[in-house]
């Protein structure tokens, strides 16, 4: 198929109304008339909507603790909610901490433990091409159930590179779909960029050329008609917004406020992109409002894992010309050790706001539950009462998310690079963790799978992960130590010699 020159190129974005959209002729937005429309919402079945946010770290939004930007919108959303300080993605990297809020189970259970690449690539890593549309996935769950499920943003669960003969999100219970350049199906590829130009090649879809920042406006305008099309419910979507993930392309008109902020130029462009993204995510908040679905639809917010942290950030002969400050990547962990591709706590602890006007309580803080991503799928189907395969890794906390936290929970395991062909490793060498990790109450175990390079934290009296326990805690640490090893060696995939 023959990629089409997406026709928001002669209008500028951001746009502003769904009408707009509807004359440029963008084939997946339908005009519904949102807007004022109300809706008794009764006993009727509650929507679900999950925003999960590409790159970003504990501490980028400004209710989590930015001093240097606002996110006037998403602060307003999460002070009408709960806000969680212990949630946890299920890998330090994408395609696998997708694959676990997807499924409910460890990405390694389906050979994704990277992120997808090529195929000669995850040959040589051992890993899937795609997730097998054979597992069980919310979207299948909720659609079975008689939900109508949407899928708006970044996919990358199969797709992409010279990945074409995969399956499309339909095949895993999305009634409809709008993706990226890690994905199939309609989509939108990014302008200039070599993965979208990959895409295109594949075919496989309709395809929509644009700039890089106009894409979250765009996913929020699919997401909105599509909730247009169903708001008398019951409706499942996934936002997923990718702009926040490098390189960062905001509009250069947003930009220019950063300057006065700070002198690092990629935190200009990170900064610029977190505020357009913040602006449009307000707008789909006010989106709801106005269809009046908002009372009865309950919202998570949450990110797939820490902040970026490529070598150049730290390379100076990368750095932009006449660059002379200090070298660090743009986004923040609040202070939480490690980054993107760590299995310390920057990489893998992230915001989690829940919002639920009809049943759960406003302005709530919980830094007592211990959730996971995979946690995600039976708690959500277990306040919807509905019934969830007994296969899945994770546990109901649905009662945390009614505000009521969850005090016990099961240890959660993590793994990144212990697997062969290697890993994206941090630009930083000191945010390099060991390969496995996990977390069993207050006590948190990092270690390799061949037992070295042991480390054993208590998060409660030590979040940054500063006091390695392990010596004098050596009788916790061979307990933890045997239970982590007994779960990596029951993954499908083999350990590297």
């Amino acid at each position: 198929m023959t990629a089409l020159n997406h026709p928001l190129k002669t209008l500028g974005f951001p746009v502003t109304s769904l009408r707009k959209l509807a004359k440029a002729s963008l084939p997946l937005v339908f005009l519904s008339g949102m807007a004022g429309c109300t809706q008794d919402t009764g006993n009727r079945q509650p929507n679900v909507v999950i925003i999960f946010i590409d790159d970003m770290g504990y501490g980028d939004l400004s209710c989590y603790g930015n001093t240097q930007v606002q996110t006037p919108n998403l602060d307003a959303f999460a002070a009408k909610g709960i806000k969680f300080t212990n949630f946890y993605v299920n890998s330090p990297i994408c395609s696998p901490s997708r694959v676990a809020l997807t499924t409910g189970q460890y990405p390694m259970r389906h050979r994704i433990h990277s992120y997808i690449a090529s195929s000669q690539q995850n040959k040589d890593r051992a890993m899937a091409d795609f997730l097998d549309p054979a597992v069980p996935t919310l979207a299948r769950t909720l659609q079975q159930s008689g939900y109508a499920t949407g899928h708006f943003g970044k996919w990358h669960m199969g797709g992409g590179r010279d990945l074409g003969d995969v399956p499309y999100p339909g095949d895993y219970g999305y009634d409809q779909s709008l993706t990226s350049f890690e994905g199939i199906g309609d989509r939108v590829l990014f302008k200039g960029e070599a993965l979208s130009e990959m895409s295109a090649k594949l075919g496989r879809g309709r395809i929509f050329w644009i700039d890089k920042h106009q894409s979250t406006g765009i996913y929020v305008d699919s997401a909105l008609s599509f909730i247009s099309r169903h708001k008398d419910g019951p409706f499942f979507v996934n936002l997923c917004p990718d702009d926040v993930h490098d390189p960062h392309k905001p509009d250069s008109a947003r930009v220019a406020k950063y300057k006065d902020i700070t002198d690092n130029p990629y935190e200009q462009n990170f900064f610029a992109v977190l505020e357009e993204m913040d602006r449009q995510l307000g707008r789909f908040f006010k989106g709801l409002e106005d269809m009046g679905v908002m009372e009865n639809t309950m919202v998570l917010i949450a990110s797939d894992n820490g902040p970026t942290d490529w070598p150049y950030y730290y390379n100076r002969k990368r750095y932009p010309e006449g660059y002379g400050g200090e070298l660090y990547p743009p986004g923040s962990t609040g202070g939480f050790y490690g980054r993107k591709w760590s299995l310390y706590e920057g990489g893998i602890r992230m915001p989690l706001i829940v919002r639920w006007d009809r049943s759960a309580p406003a302005g709530k803080t919980d830094s007592v539950t211990v959730m996971a991503a995979m946690d995600v799928f039976p708690s959500v189907c277990s306040l919807l009462g509905i019934d969830y395969p007994d296969n899945l890794d994770g546990t109901d906390k649905g009662a945390a998310l009614l505000g009521r936290p969850v005090v016990e929970s099961p240890a959660v395991m993590w793994e990144y690079g212990s697997n062969p062909g290697g890993s994206i490793l941090p630009g930083n060498k000191d945010f390099i963790s060991p390969s496995l990790a996990m977390r069993d109450g207050d006590w948190k175990l990092l270690m390799n799978a061949d037992s070295s390079q042991v480390k054993l934290f208590n998060l409660k009296d030590d979040p940054h992960e500063v006091m390695n326990l392990a010596e004098t805690e050596s009788q916790r640490v061979k307990t933890m130590a045997a239970a982590l090893l007994a779960w990596r060696k029951s993954m499908p995939v083999a350990i590297a010699e």
